[in-house]
């Protein structure tokens, strides 16, 4: 005979939520070296639209750690996301204090990290292991 928990809690909504606002902080975030590049290859322009987009990330990221809170708190998700997602704005914010003072020697590899975080983070939520509840 199958029994089926209607007791258990999963993260639906939730899920739904963080599965949006990172793959949105993905986008934006995949866009800087795209900006970066450009600037390198001649378009003076994409320094300024690169700084604004970092600046846009970090304030974004806000939305990210409010949406992991409602995750883990709210939808019974895994725990580790938030301290993840409240280390991104450290991050963002050591970013982008490198990229204005040009100390590549750190805002290269930090961003290396970033975008890797990033991608790791947008392609575990879309697993089904992000919907199982802990």
């Amino acid at each position: 005979m199958l029994v089926v928990d209607t007791l258990t809690r999963r993260p639906r909504v939730s899920l739904w939520l963080l599965r949006a606002v990172l793959t949105v902080h993905l986008l934006l975030v995949l866009a800087q070296p795209v900006l970066a590049g450009l600037f390198l290859t001649g378009d003076v322009d994409a320094i300024g639209v690169h700084g604004a987009v970092g600046i846009g990330i970090a304030s974004f990221e806000v939305v990210v750690i409010a949406v992991a809170a409602c995750y883990v708190f709210g939808g019974h998700g895994r725990v580790w996301i938030l301290p993840v997602t409240v280390l991104l704005p450290v991050a963002a914010g050591n970013q982008i204090h490198a990229g204005f003072t040009r100390e590549l020697a750190l805002h290269i590899p930090l961003g290396v990290a970033i975008v890797t975080t990033a991608v790791l983070l947008a392609v575990w939520v879309w697993t089904p292991s992000a919907g199982r509840p802990r």
